[in-house]
């Protein structure tokens, strides 16, 4: 039986040879180093995605957390058990969040990531405030605040999640939303809240002002409007430079200031007008907002 042969044979043409695999190539010596920023950059788009999905859970947990203490009704008391019970659970949900992204929140990584986290702990920070104010009638200064984080966020080999100042402030800033609809709603069923005053307060003679400035004075009975006007004066006060931060800062500014007008007309309504009000009345949250007045020429 005959061979076959190609037709390269046939014609007298060499052979075409196999093509160089990719082990017979020399190496460049590149190549190690681009392999190493392949890694570096898979392991940071890792930890991005995992703080981004972990700030996203840490302010789900927050909102439920801020959903239930609005069941509440006063001020300067210990919390209902069954809001501490309900609330549990979500405080639990965050402190597993925070401790398994403390690790990726060190060092140089605290400012890398701190885009990522943030929104996190904005909500954090307004649920943690919203919850203290309630318990104390006392806004909860940075130093305690970031005491409790990382307190709440430290792992085992003792690695925690810091607070930044810009996270503080854009919280508290969200937190007196809260406390608008905190004062809208008790004023439906028992009057605007007020602050007792005990002999030992150090703000006793100020009226108790909330503890933001000791300096500035409040007159008559102190009630939650008279520490929202208080906080936004001092809010008003910061300098929030350029930037991100001074940016996020300008929009919840004029939030702020609307919560503290709609809390200033309800208990307008609710003094002026209050012996026609039906029973079971609820103050109109957007009274007045974006319409105009007519006044006859």
């Amino acid at each position: 039986m005959g061979v076959k042969r190609s037709h390269a044979e046939m014609s007298g043409r060499p052979k075409k040879q196999d093509a160089p695999t990719a082990s017979d190539q020399p190496q460049s010596p590149f190549m190690p180093i681009f392999e190493t920023f392949r890694a570096e950059l898979d392991e940071h788009h890792a930890r991005r995605e995992e703080i981004i999905k972990a700030s996203r859970d840490i302010t789900a947990a927050s909102k439920k957390i801020i959903f239930t203490l609005q069941r509440t009704r006063k001020l300067k008391e210990p919390l209902p058990q069954h809001v501490t019970k309900t609330n549990k659970d979500h405080h639990d949900i965050i402190a597993e969040r925070l401790k398994n992204v403390a690790k990726h929140l060190q060092g140089i990584n605290s400012f890398r990531y701190a885009r990522q986290i943030s929104g996190g702990c904005q909500e954090w920070m307004e649920a943690a405030s919203f919850q203290h104010y309630l318990e104390t009638a006392r806004l909860l200064s940075y130093e305690e605040s970031r005491a409790l984080l990382e307190q709440v966020s430290r792992d085992e080999e003792g690695r925690s999640v810091v607070l930044s100042p810009e996270d503080y402030v854009l919280g508290i800033y969200d937190m007196t939303g809260e406390l608008m609809r905190f004062a809208i709603t008790a004023m439906a069923t028992q009057g605007l809240p007020t602050i007792p005053l005990e002999a030992d307060d150090p703000n006793a003679d100020a009226a108790g002002a909330i503890e933001v400035d000791s300096s500035v004075p409040v007159a008559g009975q102190r009630n939650v409007l008279t520490d929202m006007r208080l906080l936004r004066s001092a809010l008003e006060g910061i300098d929030a430079g350029s930037g991100p931060f001074a940016k996020d800062a300008e929009k919840k500014m004029e939030v702020m200031r609307t919560s503290v007008e709609k809390v200033e007309k309800s208990l307008y309504g609710l003094i002026v007008r209050g012996a026609e009000r039906p029973k079971g009345w609820m103050p109109d949250m957007d009274a007045g907002g974006g319409r105009a007045i007519e006044v006859e020429g």
